[in-house]
């Protein structure tokens, strides 16, 4: 016996990507909807590579009573609507927007991170994802802090512009094509031309200088994995179509060698360890983009800081990032609370 699950945004980027990886994961299913705002209503999608075609429902009129789960992609907006609806209906949310995520009644996970604080979902009947850097940081911090307990981070992002949506996308795309045969090329979805360019600013200025994305992998990452970490983040956005990379610097409260860290990593769940000194022995976003795992290389002492080291991290942002943790995460609820599947 199965689940009946709902994916809200399900036209979107992440949220087809939730299809694809509802499908190869073969999650225990009875029945599958796909939901999204009224101009999508009626459009066909395809179910991952199932060879079923899902038919796209209008939010606005949809019904979660008698859905076991709802994977919200749609933006904060729309979360603000409809997840609370879905939730009070006894259909348990997962959310990917930030709307929920420092509500301290609402779960912040990552499986492999913080399974147990799933427990506390029952009080608002939500669950957050967390932001795309923060998701596979955490992934690639939690084994290490374990074993020598992490006093700071400074993490330097890479980000792709999937993670601004499709017309993140589409503008790169734009503005690479206009480059090499002559066009105009303004900026129109980024604050500046992204390609062949980096441009450090994700989300809005906060009044200390740092923007809203650096905020969010600071005090997401001390809801995760533990407030007494001081961390501290420079978002940027690459042009690299799909994947995210992360130079990270680490202080550890005790000594730990390189060699140990390869060690520790290579056995951690949800991590792949990629890391020969040589010539492309590490990983790249296009290496990352399509699989499931958190890619750490580059692993190596730093001798400017005491008990210091540095890696690089990377991960499919729209994977990783978003849709395989919030599947990893209705799967879990099932494992430990539903239970309802055989």
């Amino acid at each position: 016996m199965g689940y009946r699950v709902v994916v809200v945004g399900a036209t979107g980027n992440v949220g087809r990507e939730m299809l694809n990886i509802l499908a190869e994961r073969q999650f225990p299913l009875d029945d599958i909807a796909a939901v999204a705002s009224p101009r999508s209503t009626g459009d066909i999608i395809d179910f991952g590579d199932s060879g079923r075609e899902l038919k796209v429902r209008n939010i606005e009129h949809f019904d979660f009573a008698g859905w076991d789960m709802a994977l919200f992609a749609a933006g904060s907006a729309a979360s603000k609507d409809y997840a609370p609806r879905a939730a009070a209906a006894g259909c348990t949310v997962i959310d990917n927007s930030s709307l929920f995520r420092m509500d301290p009644d609402v779960p912040l996970i990552v499986p492999e991170v913080n399974a147990g604080a799933i427990d506390g979902y029952r009080r608002r009947n939500i669950i957050a994802n967390p932001n795309c850097s923060t998701a596979q940081m955490v992934v690639a911090l939690k084994p290490l802090h374990d074993a020598a307990g992490i006093r700071r981070v400074v993490v330097s992002t890479y980000q792709s512009v999937s993670g601004a949506g499709k017309a993140g996308m589409d503008e790169l795309f734009e503005q690479s094509r206009n480059i090499f045969v002559g066009d105009a090329n303004e900026p129109a979805f980024f604050t500046k031309q992204i390609a062949f360019n980096v441009i450090p600013h994700i989300d809005a200025f906060l009044d200390d200088g740092s923007t809203k994305e650096e905020w969010k992998m600071v005090v997401e990452t001390k809801k995760i994995l533990d407030p007494k970490i001081k961390v501290t983040a420079t978002c940027v956005r690459v042009p690299v179509f799909v994947g995210h990379s992360e130079s990270i610097n680490i202080e550890f409260e005790r000594e730990m060698s390189a060699q140990e860290a390869q060690d520790i990593l290579r056995e951690a769940p949800g991590v792949m360890l990629v890391d020969k000194r040589e010539d492309g022995g590490y990983v790249t976003p296009v290496e990352a983009v399509g699989e499931y795992a958190t890619y750490v290389s580059r692993v190596r002492e730093d001798p400017t800081v005491e008990n210091g080291l540095n890696l690089w991290c990377v991960s499919d942002n729209l994977r990783k990032g978003a849709a395989l943790n919030a599947v990893q995460i209705a799967e879990l609820l099932g494992r430990k609370h539903l239970q309802k599947a055989a």
